[in-house]
């Protein structure tokens, strides 16, 4: 496991106009989508090579009624599909459009060498989903070294994500920041690979005190995600409806 030191307070907006992947913004918006999509379920996105770039789950049915989407990111030496698990259970009750993408190393690019290819991919991705698929609002989350990197890129880029769910994460560390969306986060108390001590103890406070809206809950168990954290994170979620702030 590769670790970041903890940064306590991220930097201010970025002024100038050229914010693009090397300060983890992404480019893609909310939009109309091109071309309605009526497939559902488990769809594979593959790069030029068969390269398998994301998987994303769509739930049924493909009526015209918008989806909320959840980036998901999984953890090092992780899947795709670790990453959409996070949240399959609860996809189709609630009209979750899951997007799960593979980064591009072992781990996310800002844990490996600072943002650049992974902001791409996620770039790339999000604006295939968006332009198949009616989307009104979208939250991104992750687990271990991706609840990190969803903390990461969800506090830059608060003016496209209404919510971060970060499952046992390790550190935040935004370039630059953008909006002000809320924030849960989860940890295990006998959490050996990611101590709650040096982590979320450390980390929820700096955010509170930056002015996030955070919830904290942690539970007894270890580095994982159990389902009933899973629930009250998507009812925490839900909770939230109406109350964007950009």
């Amino acid at each position: 496991m590769i670790h970041v030191p903890f940064v306590t307070e991220p930097a201010a907006p970025h002024q100038q106009p050229a914010e693009n992947s090397r300060h983890g913004r992404l480019s893609v918006r909310l939009c109309e989508p091109v071309a309605v999509s009526d497939r559902t379920g488990l769809i594979r996105f593959e790069g030029p090579v068969a390269e398998l770039l994301a998987m994303v789950y769509v739930p049924a049915p493909a009526d015209g009624r918008p989806y909320r989407v959840a980036l998901l990111l999984h953890g090092a030496g992780g899947s795709p599909r670790q990453g959409l698990d996070l949240l399959l259970s609860t996809a189709d009750e609630h009209r979750l459009l899951l997007v799960a993408p593979k980064s591009a190393s072992g781990t996310w690019d800002l844990i490996v060498d600072g943002f650049g290819p992974d902001v791409r991919r996620l770039d790339r991705v999000l604006e295939e989903v968006l332009d198949a698929h009616p989307v009104e609002r979208m939250v991104v989350g992750g687990f271990s070294d991706g609840a990190s990197y969803a903390l990461s890129i969800g506090l830059t880029n608060g003016d496209l994500f209404d919510a971060v769910l970060a499952f046992s994460p390790g550190f935040a560390a935004p370039l630059v920041v953008h909006g002000q969306p809320r924030v849960f986060v989860s940890h295990g108390t006998g959490d050996r690979v990611l101590p709650v001590d040096t982590c979320s103890r450390r980390l929820v406070p700096r955010l509170e005190a930056l002015d996030y809206r955070v919830t904290y809950e942690e539970f007894d168990g270890g580095h994982e995600v159990p389902q009933a954290v899973v629930d009250r994170a998507v009812s925490w979620m839900l909770s939230g409806d109406g109350a964007r702030q950009a």
